[in-house]
């Protein structure tokens, strides 16, 4: 049984506070609170005050003076600047005791000049508890960190978030209210930081040309500052109070006053990359012995350029572009899935603007984009209307036909895209939106057109209400070449066929929720629709022809324990029925997540389900899942997850009910402070339910090793071996990092195939290649 998603709830945000997801299919569901646990409090640190002696600070105000003296970005916090920087103090602990006085102190110093804003961040500790890894940046979220989380529109609608650890690694992301965090948005800062007898402390400073704000000669922004303290779970500091019972995280940010004579933009932005690369790959599919064939190495140049307006437009365009991975998607196993896989974009280009896309319907996934000559994109930020342009012309386009109960993937050939984005914010986190995407075929041979409405609004300060109308044109081209294994297939009550023979029609979709964000009590309703005829060429919607009905209801419970800080029983409802009335999926779900002192928490969850597939009724279903993950240790950071039960053999003929399981182990491992091994296993079975008849069992091992020499140089190892298809793979690669944008790496990508005897294990395919990219900034 696959049940595509139940629901979605988010309390707050991704890393820094509360998310609640449930996402079903392999875990059936799985509840995620990424909202960190309470803290000891060691003897040697400042004893805590009388909690009825201390009030959190409620929408505070900052009053910035300009630096009255240079500061070199050093770690060192000795510089004449910094001595009539203004100070936050008075932290309160956001998680596990909301409102209360934390066991350690914290504060940050603020000053700048004409070129860029100042941060001290002081962190006061016992330095032999700080946990601090050197890690490439964005990875440091399992350490101690601490930063600024910024709005320079003050408007509530998004926030910079910019931290660093104990060591000065940086870790960065956007935070949108629509659409959450972005975790692959990257700016240009600098810090440097030093653990002291007493904690640590961290130097920052943050380029005005790295930022996007007002163009006006006095500044207002809101502010938080935000400490994440992992010691028996992972608490979290913050200078301006934060209440859970108010969905708005970003409405209660403190105030920074006092900026002026800054200006944004008009920072030109060059950067020039040069690729080189050769291929190989095993002479004949029949013969293993054949040996690896090269080819002719393979030289590119491309160049990216970007220029942010004082207006806060920006406009970017990248000609020749190298959307290549340094490393490859960790494998999914896929032999029991009739829908494609989805797999998150990595690309650094589409991080500007990005979360402006998102919406509840996947309508734009920039993985569509997957051989671009050229790309171009605007995005205009004015008070609180945003605007985003999007488009390229990509040499082989990617093809996602989703159908009922399976969707198809291939490729087709060039293709110009278009997409526009508007939203308007109003009110306290509430928006208006709307978006166009289109491509079309080279030579007028088939286009896709996706167009609708979104938005949300919030009432009565703990509801809101969510929703998405949507309608698509489709004008299939005349090739069903493209379309080979699916073009037996009809759709929409016979009256189209699955290739693409130059048929049109329209589609539409539609989606409508009802939701209560709070700090105890939570629930999600809603309805989510797709027409038989409903595509989003450029988007990932690998499903069409249903209504789905989903009512969640859940509790989150702060028991006063010494052992366990939150306790969230979740139940879930949901049907599924087609556009001819027919009921295709229904389940009952209950889950139990209990966060456990020491950074540890447990779910468990019990499914009930019923699905007609291929014209069969599949009763009596049921799954069990189990999942653990815990960082007691900065040593070692375990999980794993157990799903058992019934499951549909969908690739039988016909299909028969099974019984199977999932699993996944893994672990991080950190034998030396800059050293990181990730090993990871992944197995699924399935067997004939009546028969026991094993239809297939298999697994996927995946390891990658880091040794990081300094923040900008390391050295990576991935090897991965997919026992469902005989293939190891291994890939070393170094770099050399000196910020986001400037880089140069090697590596290649050796994959190996194991054939019967007396080859063995074979070398198939390799790789070498090689990158040099620089940023010049104006």
């Amino acid at each position: 049984m696959c049940l595509e998603r139940a629901a979605a709830h988010a309390i707050c945000a991704t890393k820094r506070h509360a998310l609640l997801r449930i996402g079903i299919c392999g875990p059936l569901i799985a509840i995620t609170i990424n909202q960190p646990g309470a803290a000891q409090t060691p003897d040697s640190l400042p004893a805590r005050h009388e909690a009825e002696a201390f009030q959190p600070n409620h929408l505070p105000t900052l009053q910035v003076a300009r630096a009255t003296g240079p500061i070199e970005i050093d770690g060192e916090l000795d510089d004449a600047g910094w001595i009539d920087a203004v100070r936050a103090m008075d932290f309160a602990e956001h998680f596990p005791n909301e409102g209360e006085k934390p066991p350690v102190e914290s504060e940050v110093w603020i000053t700048y000049d004409e070129e860029a804003l100042y941060l001290a961040f002081v962190a006061y500790d016992d330095p032999g508890a700080i946990r601090a890894s050197l890690r490439d940046r964005d990875e440091m979220w399992n350490d101690d960190y601490f930063g600024i989380l910024l709005d320079t529109y003050a408007d509530a609608s998004w926030a910079y978030f910019l931290f660093a650890n104990p060591l000065g690694v940086q870790g960065d992301s956007r935070w949108s209210a629509n659409a959450g965090e972005d975790a692959s948005f990257d700016i240009i800062y600098y810090t440097e930081a030093k653990i002291s007898n007493e904690g640590y402390q961290v130097e920052m400073a943050i380029p005005f040309k790295s930022l996007r704000f007002p163009n006006r000669d006095v500044q207002t922004w809101r502010v938080n500052f935000w400490r994440t303290w992992p010691r028996d779970s992972r608490a979290q500091h913050t200078w301006a109070g934060i209440d859970r019972d108010d969905p708005c995280f970003l409405c209660q940010f403190g105030t920074l006053t006092g900026i002026e004579g800054v200006k944004p933009g008009g920072a030109l932005e060059l950067m020039p990359a040069v690729v080189a690369s050769q291929a190989g790959q095993l002479r004949s599919d029949e013969d293993p012995g054949s040996g690896i064939e090269n080819e002719d190495p393979d030289g590119e140049l491309s160049l990216f350029v970007r220029y942010p307006f004082s207006s806060g437009l920006t406009t970017e365009a990248a000609f020749n572009p190298d959307f290549s991975q340094v490393e490859s998607d960790v494998a999914q196993i896929d032999v029991n899935r009739t829908f494609a896989l989805f797999f998150p974009e990595r690309r650094p280009f589409f991080q500007e603007g990005g979360d402006l896309f998102r919406s509840p319907f996947n309508v734009l996934y920039t993985r569509q984009f997957n051989d671009p000559i050229a790309t171009g994109k605007l995005i205009g930020r004015m008070g609180r209307t945003t605007l985003a342009y999007l488009a390229a012309v990509d040499e082989h386009s990617p093809i996602l036909l989703p159908f009922q109960e399976r969707s198809f993937v291939g490729q087709g050939g060039r293709s110009i895209s278009n997409v526009a984005r508007f939203q308007q914010t109003f009110l306290r986190d509430s928006y208006v939106g709307a978006i166009v995407t289109d491509r079309r075929f080279d030579g007028g041979n088939g286009s896709g057109t996706t167009a609708g409405i979104d938005g949300r609004f919030r009432i009565l300060d703990n509801y809101s209400i969510e929703y998405q109308a949507l309608a698509s044109y489709t004008d299939e081209p005349d090739d069903p070449n493209l379309t080979e294994d699916v073009n037996s297939l009809t759709f929409d009550g016979g009256k189209h066929t699955a290739a693409f023979d130059g048929e049109s029609y329209w589609g539409h979709a539609v989606f409508l929720g009802f939701e209560r964000n709070a700090r105890t009590w939570f629930f999600d309703i809603d309805y989510w629709a797709s027409s038989p005829t409903f595509r989003a060429d450029l988007g990932f919607q690998f499903q069409n022809d249903f209504h789905r009905a989903t009512m969640l209801q859940g509790l989150i419970l702060y028991p006063d324990s010494r052992f366990v800080d939150q306790v969230i029983p979740v139940f879930v409802a949901q049907r599924i029925w087609n556009f001819d009335g027919l009921r295709k999926e229904d389940a009952l779900v209950g889950n139990l997540e209990i966060a456990w002192k020491g950074d540890t928490r447990t779910v468990f969850e019990y499914v009930r389900w019923r699905e007609r597939f291929a014209g069969i009724d599949f009763d009596n279903g049921y799954n069990l899942f189990v999942y653990l993950r815990s960082g007691f240790s900065e040593m070692f950071r375990p999980g794993f997850y157990v799903s058992h039960g019934r499951r549909i053999a969908r690739f039988q003929d016909p299909p028969t009910m099974g019984k199977g399981t999932d699993a996944e182990v893994w672990l991080e491992f950190k034998p030396l402070t800059r050293w990181v091994i990730e090993p990871s296993l992944n197995y699924s079975q399935l067997d004939d339910l009546v028969t026991g008849d094993h239809y297939f069992s298999g697994y996927i091992f995946r390891t990658r090793t880091t040794l990081q020499f300094t923040r900008e140089f390391f050295l990576r190892l991935v090897v991965q071996y997919n026992n469902f298809s005989e293939e190891l793979s291994i890939e070393p690669l170094l770099t050399y990092r000196l910020n986001p944008f400037t880089l140069f790496y090697i590596g290649s990508t050796q994959g190996y195939q194991d054939f019967d005897d007396p080859h063995g294990l074979t070398a198939t395919r390799r790789q070498y290649f090689a990158k040099f990219q620089y940023l010049f900034r104006g």
